[in-house]
C-alpha cells in the first residue's frame, strides 16, 4: 500500500467490450475505497460507450490515440493525464514503457509479463489462463498492491458494476419492442470471439417459443448483418431483424429496454448481465472459454454448458460439437424458467 492516497487512478484495459464490462467492478472498487481518487479508463474507441455507462468511472482514455504516437509522444501522452496509479489489467508492453518513462508513481502489473519486471514497480502474482477463476475476480487481485480487499465470490460483484449511465433509446426504436410479450434478443455471432451456437439451434429455439409470449430480436453488426440474411429472411414472424442498425450506446439503450439476451460469450451478454436482465450464455466446456473464467455476472444471469471435458473442438472453432450439444430444449427449459408461460412478465 502506498503511504499517500491516490489521486489519479488509470485502468488499463484495451481489448474487447465483454473483457471491459468484466473490469467494471474493479473501477467500483477503487471509487469505494477511495471515493476522491479520480479515475481514468485507457481503452479502445469501440468500447467507449460501455465505459461511458459506469459512473465509477470518471474520464475515457483513448488507446486509439495512445497507439498512433511515436514512443515519445506516448510518453507525453501519459505524462499529460498526471496520474499516479496506472494498473495494467490487460497487458500490453508500450504502455507499460510509456507509464514507467512518464514517471507515474505507482505502476501495478503480473509477474508473468516479463516487461513488467523492468517497467512496473508493483507486481502480483496472477496467472488466468487455467485458473478456474472467474476473470472478474481476477482482476481484483490487482488491488492488493493498493491495500484493497477484493471481493472472494461472483455474487459479490453484481453490485460492483455500478452500469447506471445508460444512453436514451431514439425514439424510433422504443416502438420495436411489445409491452404485452417478453422481448428477448438472440446474438448468433461474436466477431470470432468466442465459440457460436449454430443457426440451426437458434433457428429451432426460434420456432419452440411461442409468438403470443415472445417478441424476438436478432442483434449483430454491419458485418453480420451480411452474413445472417440470407438466414434471418425466412424466421417466423415474432422475430425482427436489427442487425445492423445500433451504434454501441443505442444497443446499450435497446438491451436495457428488452428483457433479456441470449448469446455466446459476447458482449452483449455481459451488458444484460451488467444491467440485470436475463442473461443466458452458451460455452463450450473447454479452458479458458469455459463459464467458471467468463460466465455473465448478474441477478439474472445464468449460463449452459455441457457436462463434460472437452479438447477436440480446440482447433476448430466453426465447428464446434460441444457448443452444439447444449440443445434448443435445454435453452428453451432455461427460458422459460424465468419466464415462465401464460404468466405476466
Amino acid at each position: 500500500m502506498t503511504d499517500k492516497i491516490p489521486q489519479r487512478i488509470i485502468i488499463s484495459r484495451t481489448d474487447a467490450i465483454g473483457d471491459v464490462v468484466l473490469t467494471l467492478p474493479l473501477a467500483k472498487r477503487i471509487k469505494t475505497a477511495f471515493p476522491n481518487a479520480q479515475l481514468l479508463f485507457l481503452g479502445k474507441t469501440y468500447t467507449r460507450a460501455a465505459i461511458d455507462c459506469c459512473s465509477a468511472i470518471d474520464e475515457f482514455v483513448n488507446y486509439d490515440t495512445f497507439e498512433k504516437g511515436t514512443e515519445t509522444e506516448q510518453e507525453d501522452f501519459l505524462k499529460s493525464l498526471n496520474a499516479d496509479v496506472i494498473i495494467h489489467v490487460y497487458p500490453r508492453k508500450s504502455i507499460s514503457k510509456a507509464a514507467k518513462d512518464a514517471g507515474i508513481t505507482i505502476r501495478i502489473g503480473t509477474r508473468n509479463r516479463v516487461y513488467h519486471w523492468t517497467t512496473c514497480n508493483r507486481l502480483v502474482q496472477l496467472s488466468r489462463k487455467n485458473s478456474g477463476i472467474h476473470e472478474a475476480l481476477l482482476n481484483m487481485v490487482l488491488l492488493k498492491p493498493l491495500g484493497i480487499d477484493a471481493p472472494l465470490k461472483e455474487d459479490e460483484l453484481f453490485s460492483l458494476f455500478a452500469f447506471d449511465k445508460i444512453p436514451e433509446l431514439e425514439t424510433e426504436y422504443k416502438n420495436f419492442t411489445h409491452s404485452g410479450k417478453i422481448n428477448l434478443i438472440l446474438h448468433p455471432k461474436s466477431h470470432g470471439s468466442a465459440r457460436e451456437w449454430s443457426l440451426e439451434h437458434f433457428e429451432e429455439l426460434i420456432k419452440s417459443l411461442p409468438a403470443e409470449q415472445f417478441q424476438l430480436f436478432i442483434t449483430g453488426g454491419e458485418m453480420e448483418k451480411e452474413k445472417l440474411e440470407y438466414w434471418i429472411k425466412d424466421l417466423p414472424l415474432h422475430v425482427k431483424d436489427v442487425t445492423g442498425r445500433f451504434t454501441l450506446p443505442q444497443l446499450i439503450a435497446f438491451i436495457q429496454r428488452c428483457d433479456g439476451v441470449i448469446s455466446a460469450s459476447t458482449g452483449p451478454l455481459h451488458i444484460a448481465a451488467a444491467l440485470g436482465k436475463f442473461a443466458l450464455g452458451l460455452y463450450p466446456p473447454i479452458q479458458p472459454m469455459d463459464p467458471s473464467r467468463w460466465a455473465p455476472i448478474g441477478e439474472r444471469a445464468t449460463y449452459l454448458v455441457v457436462d463434460k471435458k472437452c479438447d477436440e473442438c480446440r482447433l476448430v472453432p466453426e465447428d464446434c460439437h460441444c457448443m452444439n450439444e447444449i440443445t434448443p430444449l435445454l435453452v428453451k427449459e432455461k427460458i422459460l424458467f424465468y419466464f415462465p408461460l401464460n404468466r405476466s412478465k
